[in-house]
């Protein structure tokens, strides 16, 4: 049963309050030095269906809607971490790195799983889900805690193209399972992918162009966000129709208009001052959705997969940074950073269950189980990380 029915007055009542306990968190969040991200969360979850219900359930269909606002600004802002002038010799760094722990975190969740499960079709499934980070947790503990230095900088640029990776991997893998599990056309799955990041870099370059021109001819004082939104929304929504990555795509717009601009600064100054509401419902209504229920289902399989993607995002990151050539502060920290796990593991979790449904819905409440885990956890660990590596700005003011 509901608590009230959601009419016009008590939706903008939860809007408020949701604001507001964005901010309680964050001061909060500083003082037990706990990432507001996990704070919120665990506030959704408090709100949720499955403790106090203390809202709606009806909320969970902003959901999607919220989630498309916050990464397409997510998306657009890590961009900026794509300045040739800052990515001058990174290039080999930028592919090798991501490319190597992705790789090796997929190897490694599959021998694990074939060694309990001895099956390669869930084997395959869970090893093409592995890799997938959050890059809004990520993004936003960096930013509450002004981390600055060599090993932000690497995270910032491979968080984002560690899920297009991830995406093209699970869908290769997905079109080996397919025929092994009696349905399905390998062509077609492996299309797929490549429609996804190649269409979504297409996208973000075409609708770069012209927001790089308007950008450098804007004057100060002019009303930057509505040109830097309005480009943003745009490409994040066109990305949804053309069945691309939006994440993706939002993030090579921001590049292209970090590397083409002149005065390049201002849309993306207007996009981080813009995007705080959208991330603090988004994390709330994470934590609103999430089914601490399902952890009871995890069993030994969930145990494993727990384990072996946590330790190989850690040696794999470690692997990683030594043969992209980065500094010591980086191979020994960021294989821990890139623990955090959200909707983007949920989104191909229930396509596994669409297009396997033995396969996948026996694995979908695994799969629920473990983004709990690394949605709570994972900011923590990579707050703490970063701290160890003396990039914290001090405490968030």
């Amino acid at each position: 049963m509901e608590p009230f029915e959601l009419t016009e007055g008590w939706v903008l009542v939860l809007v408020g309050c949701l604001l507001l306990a964005g901010y309680a968190a964050h001061v909060l969040g500083s003082r037990l030095h706990v990432p507001r991200v996990t704070l919120l969360i665990l506030l959704g979850v408090a709100c949720g269906p499955y403790a106090l219900r203390l809202a709606p359930e009806s909320i969970s269909d902003w959901f999607s809607y919220v989630a498309h606002f916050a990464l397409a600004m997510v998306g657009f802002l890590l961009g900026e971490s794509f300045v040739s002038k800052k990515s001058k010799g990174m290039s080999w760094a930028l592919v090798s790195l991501p490319l190597t722990y992705v790789l090796f975190a997929a190897a490694t969740v599959f021998l694990a799983t074939v060694a309990v499960e001895w099956a390669v079709v869930p084997a395959l499934v869970l090893a093409g889900i592995a890799p997938a980070s959050a890059p809004a947790a990520t993004f936003d503990v960096i930013r509450e805690n002004h981390a600055t230095g060599q090993l932000t900088k690497t995270l910032l640029r491979v968080v984002a193209i560690d899920d297009a990776l991830g995406i093209l991997l699970f869908s290769i893998l997905l079109a080996v399972a397919e025929p092994m599990a009696g349905g399905g056309s390998a062509k077609t799955e492996i299309l797929w992918g490549l429609w996804d990041v190649s269409g979504a870099i297409i996208l973000g370059l075409i609708l770069g162009q012209p927001m790089a021109w308007l950008t450098g001819r804007l004057r100060k004082g002019e009303p930057a966000i509505l040109e830097a939104a309005g480009f943003v929304f745009l490409c994040g929504g066109l990305a949804t129709l053309l069945h691309v990555s939006y994440l993706l795509a939002c993030m090579v717009l921001g590049a292209v208009v970090a590397n083409r601009a002149k005065h390049h600064t201002r849309p993306f100054h207007a996009i981080e001052g813009a995007a705080d509401p959208f991330l603090t419902v988004f994390f709330v209504l994470a934590g609103f959705r999430l089914e601490f229920s399902a952890l009871e289902s995890v069993g030994l399989l969930g145990m494993v997969y727990i384990v072996a993607r946590s330790a190989a995002l850690v040696v794999g990151g470690r692997l990683g940074t030594r043969i992209s050539g980065a500094p010591a502060v980086v191979q020994q920290h960021l294989g821990w950073c890139l623990l955090p796990q959200a909707g983007v593991a949920l989104g191909l979790g229930l396509l596994a269950a669409e297009r396997l449904p033995a396969t996948g819905e026996r694995l979908l409440p695994l799969i629920i189980a473990s983004t709990v885990v690394f949605e709570v956890v994972g900011p923590i660990v990579t707050r703490h990380r970063l701290r160890l590596a003396g990039e914290l700005d001090g405490d968030p003011k």
